[in-house]
């Protein structure tokens, strides 16, 4: 199990339809085509001998390796340093554009800054999970990996002839060792649903996909409007967020890996390549704050589409969709996995997709209503869509569900999802009054006013003196470290204070912070987890509403060290401070942005 490099220990590369991780020793250990939800090519990240994988690292000496990105683009270089001499690869994708298509590419370049270095560049793939066979197919200049359903065409770079020191060839893949010196650059460059036969790229072809990457990425990040306290951290994680965006809808994936565990060894390894309401409807809060309205607009556009199509079926919005839309998210499990360092089992698909999660409606309907508030004007069509979907909620909020943490032990009355229901009908409510749009606003305004009422009296617990995860419990939620921020209490009531202190007492370590304590509330599932990066942000953001500005900031300081080197973050922290969960996660960055954005304001406003 030592042999599976660290989760922090990869870099992200992506063409806005599918992404790759590349691990410090030159590993490509997860890539999966034509799109974030497509069965993986190379899946080694979740079973070193049967998922696949497509390795370029030096051999034959001793070195050390690290990684960086070009500024301002996704442009991954790993250095090898060693006593012979400095190598570097460099991984990145062409952007594939905004229609839907099979064809991608994977750009591995080596080049010698000092010395001379052997490298190794062994390609195995294994198509759909490590389920697929396929066959080889020997060129001059390449190689190709056919099954019925996908090819894979390896592609020489080259100006001058490597010193090969042996090519080995398999059923299933390829090996060779090559010897370079100093200003020789060579490489390959992977393609899928390629129609031509292998070829030689000369370097400067290679070095003008590269320029043409580059500039699209720097013109991109141009668009960005902040340039507060943070900017580095910020833009890599607009540009990690970007990355996770499925361009021809405009969906924004959770994570794009699957199966990654909560807890090393534990069995909470789930699916995320698949775009939530939830998280999505997060991502317009921080995109709107950075300038990228287009981005938002598209995701705005897929969302209405999704709630166009559960009014008119009369049927609530799914938790998550795929990035085209379709539902079918139907959970499997790949029992021939071993997972990753052990971890099974590994599923993809999500069985959570059924689940009801009331608090979707809040996040959705505010996101609608920032958009609104930053000049999107939706269609009469679109509002008609609403006022069905909110009726709906105010014939079906009273009822126990599945929460935001997707728990499988039963459904409950979830504080946050009644919270969340709340803020639906109250940004709506302001929607049509803005606009003078017909709604039945006396009921929705009924309904919210019930909601509200309720909260008070059943989601505080006055034995704890706080608002607990729901009406039957008394255990504590980091969810609700947003009734502040969603206006739903004003951060200096006594029973958020209340609320403030006993979560600074039990769901706190030394500045990162837990969902829940499953032991206390059970979830349906065995072992424990990490604390959860995005609630760390949160309760940034909730300190510093409730007068605790110096220390929000330095536990939002603190918890930037605990990024990747690279400035990514997975879904969760291990007790020992290593990363775990799915990775990168959309969750954490885009939190990350919208707190920094935040935080930023109320520094710059204080006297």
């Amino acid at each position: 199990m030592d042999s599976y490099p660290a989760v922090e220990g990869h870099g992200l590369i992506g063409d806005l339809q599918t992404a790759a991780l590349v691990s410090s020793d030159g590993t490509l250990d997860w890539f999966c085509a034509p799109r974030f939800d497509s069965p993986s090519i190379f899946g080694g990240l979740l079973d070193r001998h049967k998922g696949g994988y497509f390795q370029v690292s030096p051999v034959g000496v001793d070195y050390r390796s690290k990684q960086l990105y070009v500024p301002g683009t996704p442009i991954l270089i790993t250095r090898f340093l060693s006593a012979d001499g400095v190598g570097e690869l460099v991984d990145f994708m062409p952007v594939a554009g905004d229609c839907a298509t099979d064809r991608h590419r994977l750009v591995r370049v080596i080049r010698i800054v000092r010395g001379t270095m052997r490298f190794r560049v062994e390609c195995q793939p294994r198509f759909n999970y490590g389920r697929d066979p396929h066959e080889l197919e020997e060129y001059p200049d390449g190689v190709v990996y056919r099954t019925p359903s996908l090819t894979l065409t390896l592609n020489h770079v080259r100006d001058v002839e490597i010193g090969v020191d042996y090519i080995r060839r398999t059923s299933e893949g390829v090996s060779a060792i090559g010897t370079f010196r100093e200003g020789e650059i060579g490489g390959v460059v992977l393609e899928t649903a390629s129609p031509d036969p292998p070829r030689v790229l000369s370097s400067g072809e290679v070095c003008e996909m590269l320029e043409q990457t580059s500039d699209f990425w720097r013109r991109w990040l141009d668009r960005s409007h902040y340039a507060g306290r943070w900017r580095e951290m910020v833009e890599r994680s607009a540009m990690t967020l970007k990355l996770m965006t499925y361009a021809p809808t405009g969906a924004l994936i959770a994570a794009p890996t699957a199966g990654l565990p909560e807890q090393i060894g534990g069995e909470r390894n789930w699916d995320y390549r698949y775009t939530w309401i939830r998280d999505a409807s997060f991502s317009v809060h921080a995109l709107l704050g950075l300038g990228f309205t287009d981005e938002a607009g598209r995701y705005l556009a897929w969302l209405n589409d999704r709630i166009r199509d559960s009014a008119a079926a009369g049927v609530p919005l799914q938790v998550m969709y795929r990035v085209d839309g379709s539902p079918d998210l139907t959970e499997e499990v790949l029992d021939h996995f071993e997972g990753y360092r052990g971890s099974s089992p590994v599923r993809v698909g999500n069985g959570a997709a059924d689940q009801l999660q009331l608090d979707i409606y809040g996040e959705a309907m505010t996101a609608l209503y920032l958009a609104d508030c930053h000049g999107f004007q939706g269609s009469y069509q679109g509002w008609l869509n609403v006022r069905r979907q909110t009726d709906w909620l105010c014939d079906h909020w009273d009822q126990p569900e599945d929460g935001i943490w997707e728990t499988r032990a039963g459904r409950q009355d979830f504080t946050y999802g009644r919270l969340m229901s709340w803020v639906a009908l109250d940004r709506v409510i302001r929607l049509a009054h803005r606009h003078g749009r017909p709604a039945d606003t006396t009921r929705w305004a009924n309904a919210r006013n019930d909601i509200f009422e309720q909260i008070m009296a059943r989601g505080f617990h006055p034995g704890r003196g706080a608002f607990v995860q729901h009406y039957a419990t008394d255990v504590l939620d980091a969810a609700l470290l947003t009734m502040p921020g969603v206006g739903f209490v004003s951060p200096a009531d006594p029973m958020w204070q209340s609320t403030l202190r006993a979560m600074d007492a039990e769901l706190v370590s030394d500045s990162l912070v837990y969902r829940y304590e499953p032991a206390a509330s059970p979830d349906g599932l065995r072992g424990s987890e990490g604390t959860f990066s995005m609630c760390t942000f949160w309760y940034v953001r909730a300190l510093a509403h409730s007068g605790r500005l110096d220390e929000a900031r330095l536990i939002f300081e603190k918890m930037l060290t605990y990024s990747s080197d690279l400035g990514l973050y997975s879904e969760e922290i291990a007790p020992t401070g290593e990363q775990v969960g799915n990775f990168p996660q959309a969750f954490s960055h885009l939190s990350l942005i919208s707190t920094a954005v935040n935080l930023d304001r109320l520094l710059d406003d204080r006297p």
